[in-house]
């Protein structure tokens, strides 16, 4: 009986993966991510699980319980990771004169406001693939070796994506 229930429930999970994901990545590759949009990913990720698997939160369950009891991993923050390093391997291998390529490569003219400089949309390139972005340009011009290193990037975990994947380069 056991059984048939985490069946149940796994099968209704992935169901609403399908529909879930769609909806809370929509257009995820123009997002620049910040450490707290990363959280409240992997949050509404444990809501919707906690929510298939009935879970309430007063039963004071544990992320990794509730992931073991569904027998899955997390992956929403892979999949919008996976998302965008392909979406801009995608755009520098275009040819020619792009506007999205001059914008992804380009600078502003001038010089920049006071404070703390804001989190650029190819800061979180820079991070998930340890490279620079001239190297990375060099790797996205083959696509094979882009597809290994950006699944290299999505399963690493905590680790910097320059440890694990310079076998991939």
């Amino acid at each position: 009986m056991q059984e048939c229930y985490t069946i149940k429930h796994y099968t209704a999970y992935q169901c609403s993966v399908g529909r879930g994901n769609n909806i809370a990545t929509y257009g995820c590759e123009s997002w620049t991510l910040k450490h707290n949009e990363e959280t409240r990913l992997d949050a509404h990720e444990m809501k919707r699980l906690r929510r298939t698997l009935r879970v309430l939160w007063t039963a004071k369950k544990t992320n990794e319980w509730v992931l073991n009891k569904a027998r899955v991993n997390r992956e929403l923050l892979d999949t919008v990771k996976v998302r965008k390093l392909a979406y801009y391997g995608h755009t520098m291998r275009k040819q020619g004169s792009c506007l999205e390529k001059e914008i992804m490569q380009g600078t502003m003219p001038g010089a920049r406001r006071r404070g703390r400089p804001r989190m650029a949309w190819m800061d979180n390139i820079k991070t998930w693939t340890g490279l620079p972005v001239e190297e990375s340009l060099g790797v996205t011009e083959d696509r094979d070796k882009w597809r290994k290193y950006v699944h290299g990037v999505a399963t690493l975990g905590s680790r910097t994506a320059k440890e694990q994947n310079r076998t991939y380069i």
